[in-house]
């Protein structure tokens, strides 16, 4: 069975939409997660991976943090091409059928080819 803490609205009739706005806010707020730390070596083999990705023309999944609020943030995940490798900014250009990602290298936290 349910409680009446777990199905807020359910519970009470009225309910106003600020309300369930902010209660839908902190249960967001919740899943935010801090930045993990990645070495150099990874770092390295990241950029060793998109390079050869970009090269030879094959798809790799980059998961990625994105900033939300304070230091938390939560992790994107995107499969695509490596279009553009841009060394000026550290961004990498990733390609889909239907977007188009420009990815900032200081954030990646994963790359699979």
């Amino acid at each position: 069975m349910v409680r009446k803490l777990d199905n807020m609205f359910a519970a009470s009739r009225f309910v106003l939409p600020e309300q369930r706005e902010l209660y839908l806010q902190l249960k967001e707020d919740e899943k935010l997660v801090s930045m993990p730390t990645i070495e150099q070596d990874e770092f390295e083999s990241f950029e060793y991976i998109l390079r050869d990705a970009q090269q030879a023309n094959y798809a790799v999944t980059i998961t990625w943090w994105r900033h939300k609020k304070n230091n938390l943030g939560t992790t994107c995940m995107m499969w695509g091409k490596v279009e553009w490798i841009n060394s000026n900014n550290r961004r990498v250009k990733l390609l889909t059928d239907e977007d188009v990602q420009w990815i900032l290298m200081d954030t990646i936290i994963a790359v699979k080819g």
